[in-house]
C-alpha cells in the first residue's frame, strides 16, 4: 500500500509471495529467549538490496562506512549502539519516502544526506521502524535512556557540520574533499531544499486542475481514462483525481436530464444512478468529496439526509491530520502516524481536503445558477468554493426547511469565516464567490443592508477569479430597487 515509488510492483509481489522466515533466536533481555523464534526477513532484504540502482547502492555503502569510521569513532560509551542492520533501515525507508529526488550519482551526497538526517531523527525519538513490521522499534533494546541522549549529541554534532563531516572517514576524505572545498560545486544540503514527504504531498494535491465535463464530452472522457489506465502505479492518482471528477459530472448530467421529463421510473431510476455514480465518488475521492452527495440531496429535497452527510463531513474535516490547500496548518506530527509512507492514493482518500468545484455547465444548486451563468457567459468554466464556505452554505440551506434557529445559526458560522478568515480555510483567489455566498444567504433572510455589504465586498475583491460580476450587480439592483420602493410607500 505504501510502495508507491520504491520497491517496484514486481519486486512487492515477489516478496509477498515468498513470505518470511523463522530462526531460532530470542529476544535478549525477555525471559524466555530460548523458547523464541525470530521473523527473519533476510530474502525480501536481499530483494530489495538487488533492485537498488547504482547510486542507491553506492548511497548504503556510504552510509556503512559512515557508521564504521565516523559514527563507532566519536566515543567508546556509544560505539556499537547502531549496526548496519540500522543503515540498511534507513535507506529502505528513505529510497521508498523520497520520491523527489532522483537517485542518481549526481545526487549521491544529497541522498546520503537525506539518509542521515532520518538517522538523525529517530535517533532523536529512540524509534527506528522495521521496514517490514514498522510496529516493531529496532532500537528498543540499545538506543535509550542516557545512551540515546549522549548518541543524539554526537550525532546532531556531525549534522552541524553538514557534509564535512564525512571528512572525518578515512576512505572517503580523499574521494570528496575536493568537491566539498570547490566554490563552484554546491550539493543541496539546505533544509529549504529537501522537502518533506509532508511538503511533497501538498506540492502535489495543492492545485489540481478539476476535469470539466459537459454532455457532448462523455466519449472524449471515458476514452482518456481508458489511455491512463496504463500509467505508472505512482501516478494513478492522476487517474484518481479524474474519475471521481467525471462520476460527479455525470451524476448531475443523468439527474437534471431525467427530472425534466416527468415520468416516475425514468426519475427513479436515474436517481439510482446517480446516487451510486456519486457514492464511488467518495469512496475514490478526497474528504470533501462526501459534500457532493450532500449536495445531490438538497437538491431532491431531502433535507434531513443531507444534513446527515454534512454531519459526517464536519466530523472527518475536524481531523487534525487533514491537508488543505497548504502544509501549513497541518499537525505534521499527526499527518506522519496517519498516513505517513502510504501511497498518494490513500493519502488523498483518507487526509486530502479540496475545493467543491462546480462545473458552470451543469446546474448543481438552484441558488448558484446565476452565478454559473456569469461566469459561463465570460468563459470561465467553474466555480471553485471553499469547501468550508461551501459546508456551512449547505446546512443554511437545508436547515431552512427545517429548524430557522438553527439555519441562522449555520449562517452565522459562515459569516464569521468569511468575514475573519485570513486566507487559510478562505484562500484570497476564492474570496469573490465566498462573500457571494453569504450575501445570498443574507439576502434570502431578508437581511437586505448586510446582503449589500457582501456582493459589494465581492465585487471589489482583490481577485475577481470567477467572473461573476453581472450576477453580483444584478442581485444588487435588485436589492436597491427594493430600498427604492420602501421609500417611495413611506
Amino acid at each position: 500500500e505504501r510502495c508507491h515509488s520504491w520497491p517496484d510492483p514486481e519486486i512487492v509481489h515477489d516478496i509477498v509471495r515468498n513470505g518470511c522466515h523463522f530462526v531460532p533466536i530470542g529476544h535478549p533481555l525477555g525471559p524466555n529467549e530460548n523458547q523464541e523464534w525470530r521473523v527473519s526477513f533476510s530474502q525480501a532484504e536481499y530483494k530489495l538490496v538487488s533492485s537498488m540502482n547504482h547510486c542507491q547502492f553506492l548511497t548504503y555503502g556510504l552510509l556503512k562506512l559512515f557508521l564504521k569510521e565516523v559514527i563507532d569513532q566519536q566515543s567508546e560509551e556509544t560505539k556499537k549502539l547502531l549496526c548496519s542492520y540500522h543503515m540498511k533501515t534507513t535507506v529502505f525507508w528513505a529510497f521508498q519516502q523520497n520520491s523527489l529526488l532522483q537517485w542518481c550519482p549526481q545526487n549521491l551526497l544529497a541522498g546520503f544526506w537525506i539518509c542521515f538526517k532520518l538517522l538523525l531523527k529517530w535517533v532523536y525519538e529512540g524509534i527506528c521502524p522495521n521496514f517490514f513490521i514498522p510496529q516493531n522499534n529496532l532500537f528498543l533494546t540499545k538506543v535509550h535512556g542516557s545512551a540515546q541522549n549522549r548518541l543524539f549529541l554526537q550525532l546532531h554534532e556531525l549534522y552541524k557540520k553538514g557534509l564535512a563531516c564525512l571528512l572525518q572517514s578515512s576512505s572517503i576524505r580523499s574521494y570528496i574533499i575536493d568537491v566539498l572545498y570547490n566554490p563552484r560545486l554546491s550539493v543541496p544540503t539546505d533544509e529549504r531544499l529537501l522537502l518533506s514527504e509532508i511538503d511533497l504531498d501538498a506540492e502535489l494535491f495543492k492545485d489540481p486542475t478539476p476535469f470539466t465535463l459537459f454532455p457532448q464530452c462523455l466519449t472524449k472522457a471515458i476514452h482518456t481514462i481508458e489511455q491512463l489506465l496504463e500509467l505508472p502505479h505512482y501516478q494513478t492518482v492522476t487517474l484518481q483525481t479524474l474519475t471521481v471528477s467525471i462520476l460527479q459530472s455525470l451524476a448531475f448530467i443523468t439527474s437534471n436530464k431525467y427530472t425534466k421529463t416527468g415520468v416516475n421510473k425514468q426519475i427513479y431510476i436515474a436517481h439510482k444512478m446517480s446516487f451510486h455514480m456519486l457514492k464511488l465518488a467518495a469512496k475514490f475521492g478526497c474528504v470533501s468529496d462526501m459534500l457532493y452527495i450532500a449536495i445531490y440531496y438538497y437538491k431532491a429535497l431531502r433535507y434531513r439526509e443531507a444534513l446527515y452527510v454534512i454531519e459526517l463531513t464536519k466530523v472527518k474535516l475536524a481531523q487534525p491530520y487533514l491537508m488543505y490547500n497548504t502544509s501549513r496548518t497541518v499537525d505534521r506530527e499527526r499527518y506522519t502516524e496517519a498516513v505517513g509512507g502510504q501511497s498518494w492514493s490513500t493519502k488523498m482518500r483518507q487526509a486530502m481536503v479540496m475545493d467543491i468545484i462546480i462545473n458552470n455547465g451543469i446546474y448543481f444548486i438552484n441558488e448558484l445558477i446565476p452565478e454559473q451563468q456569469s461566469a459561463l457567459q465570460n468563459n470561465y468554466l467553474t466555480l471553485n468554493i471553499p469547501v468550508f464556505v461551501m459546508l456551512h452554505f449547505l446546512e443554511f440551506l437545508c436547515y431552512r426547511h427545517i429548524d430557522t434557529t438553527l439555519s441562522q445559526a449555520a449562517l452565522d458560522e459562515l459569516q464569521v469565516l468569511v468575514h475573519h478568515d485570513q486566507g487559510l480555510r478562505v484562500p484570497d483567489l476564492h474570496r469573490d464567490i465566498s462573500w457571494e455566498i453569504l450575501g445570498i444567504c443574507q439576502q434570502i433572510t431578508g437581511n437586505l443592508q448586510a446582503a449589500l455589504y457582501s456582493y459589494q465586498n465581492s465585487l471589489i475583491t482583490q481577485y475577481p477569479l470567477h467572473r461573476i460580476q453581472t450576477a453580483t450587480k444584478r442581485r444588487m439592483r435588485i436589492i436597491q430597487d427594493i430600498f427604492s420602493q420602501t421609500n417611495i410607500h413611506n
